[in-house]
């Protein structure tokens, strides 16, 4: 099962409209605390095997790293652990800032 793309306007328009997402940034630590798009929930991408209990089976979730790299095996991973409902942020945190929201450091 192919994994769902999702570009940075179709999450700012999700995001907009209240939907209730489940951000997942793979991201390592420092990534993170050096810039992360708000309410994302860190769970560095070598984490994710031992940590999928922390993750609901029927949330729909957004997975996000740098471009997009890392959170497609993030997604890739999930779905063929049983969930249904994620997608992989095209472009990454990288995207997003250019695109969507300027005041997201990048690097």
């Amino acid at each position: 099962m192919p994994v769902k793309q999702l570009s940075v306007f179709d999450l700012q328009t999700k995001l907009n409209q209240n939907s209730t997402l489940y951000l997942l940034d793979v991201r390592e630590v420092n990534e993170y605390d050096y810039t992360h798009i708000p309410n994302s929930v860190l769970i560095p991408l070598r984490q994710i095997p031992d940590r999928l209990n922390e993750l609901n089976a029927e949330d729909e979730i957004v997975v996000i790293c740098h471009h997009g790299m890392r959170s497609q095996q993030a997604a890739m991973y999930l779905v063929h652990s049983g969930f249904k409902n994620v997608a992989n942020l095209s472009g990454g945190i990288d995207a997003w800032a250019c695109q969507c929201d300027p005041s997201i450091k990048r690097y």
